[in-house]
Parts: structure tokens; C-alpha cells; sequence
């Protein structure tokens, strides 16, 4: 029984403490959301913006690590990557990796070692 009192935060009589539980709960959900669905929401919508803004000559990662060029942006989803001279790879575009494709576009003095 002691152990629900602290829990709930309330004195071991029951008295008082449903307001201060009902603001602590409040508080929690608050903090989740600043800190965890917020930031992941934005990284969404930020890596959405950049497969839909790809072009034909774009250097891109996949997830996969694979490295090539944008040779066509197909409507059904995906894409055809020239991996080298003449070699075609048909992706889908959410196989494409926007942290390291920007590493790859950065100037040589600005990539992180």
C-alpha cells in the first residue's frame, strides 16, 4: 500500500495528491513529446522534402551503401541509378540514405573525421 502512495504521490491517509499526479503526468507527456515524437517528426518530413526534390544527375547513397548518380526519376516510386558507366540499378526511393548522400556532397574541408 505504500508503495501505490508514493506512486500516486500521496500521503499514506489518501489524502490530497490526484492534482499534483494529474500535473506530473502532464509534465511527462510533455517532456516525450519535446524530446522524442517532435525531433522524429521533423527528421520525417526533412528526408521526405529531399526524395521528393531528387533529380537526374543527383550523387546519392543508398541504404545499402551503394554509391551512384540519378539517371531517371521514374513516377512509380523509384529510381535508376547508374552505379558505373552503362551499369543500371532500378531503386526504390526510399532505399536512399539522406545522411550519407549529404556526406558525400559536402567540400572536402567540411566532412567529419
Amino acid at each position: 500500500m505504500q508503495l501505490l502512495s508514493i506512486f500516486l504521490m500521496m500521503d499514506p491517509q489518501g489524502k490530497g495528491g490526484s492534482s499534483s499526479t494529474l500535473i506530473m503526468m502532464g509534465l511527462m507527456i510533455l517532456v516525450f513529446w519535446l524530446f522524442m515524437i517532435r525531433p522524429q517528426a521533423k527528421k520525417a518530413k526533412k528526408q521526405k522534402e529531399f526524395i521528393n526534390n531528387l533529380q537526374k544527375g543527383d550523387k546519392i547513397v543508398t541504404i545499402a551503401g551503394i554509391h551512384g548518380k540519378v539517371n531517371k526519376v521514374i513516377d512509380d516510386g523509384t529510381l535508376e541509378l547508374e552505379v558505373s558507366p552503362g551499369s543500371y540499378l532500378k531503386i526504390e526511393r526510399s532505399a536512399i540514405s539522406m545522411e550519407w548522400t549529404a556526406n558525400i556532397n559536402k567540400p572536402v574541408g567540411e566532412v567529419k573525421k
